[in-house]
């Protein structure tokens, strides 16, 4: 049977994996989307900081006791310009896509949130579609320049 449960710390999270298995388990089942591992590393210490305009959490699924999904969110601060929130990575386990995990863990932190998500998503990321269902939608294009 699914759990998920909510980790605001990393005594919580240590209860059911360590930080290095999650930051593997992200990079493994980000798959061609995935961040390096230090950027992952960088995600969760944010979340879990006590420093003023941080913080967040991370959602484990669990199926029995095996991590089979995992997302981590992250406070903005910046609540009067851009959403409170950041949905930075969600990752399903490859061999359990398409059983409703990750609708389960995202529904799970729109509930846990008292503002406004964003997240992005590249154009190709078939996830967009879950996104798109459960109510997210692209008020913007996101434009970058990159310091050479």
């Amino acid at each position: 049977m699914l759990k998920i449960v909510k980790c605001v710390d990393f005594g919580e999270l240590e209860t059911y994996c360590s930080k290095a298995t999650l930051i593997d388990f992200l990079y493994t089942h980000l798959d061609k989307f995935r961040d390096q591992k230090s950027a992952i590393a960088k995600a969760i210490d944010y979340a879990y900081s006590s420093d003023a305009g941080k913080g967040g959490f991370v959602l484990l699924a669990l199926d029995d006791k095996a991590l089979v999904g995992a997302l981590v969110m992250i406070k903005t601060g910046m609540q009067e310009f851009i959403p409170e929130y950041t949905l930075v990575y969600i990752a399903v386990d490859a061999s359990k896509r398409g059983q409703g995990i990750g609708k389960q863990i995202i529904e799970k932190a729109q509930q846990m949130c008292d503002g406004n998500i964003a997240l992005h998503v590249e154009y190709d990321n078939p996830a967009q579609r879950l996104y798109e269902r459960l109510g997210f939608s692209s008020k913007y294009a996101e434009m970058r320049w990159n310091k050479e």
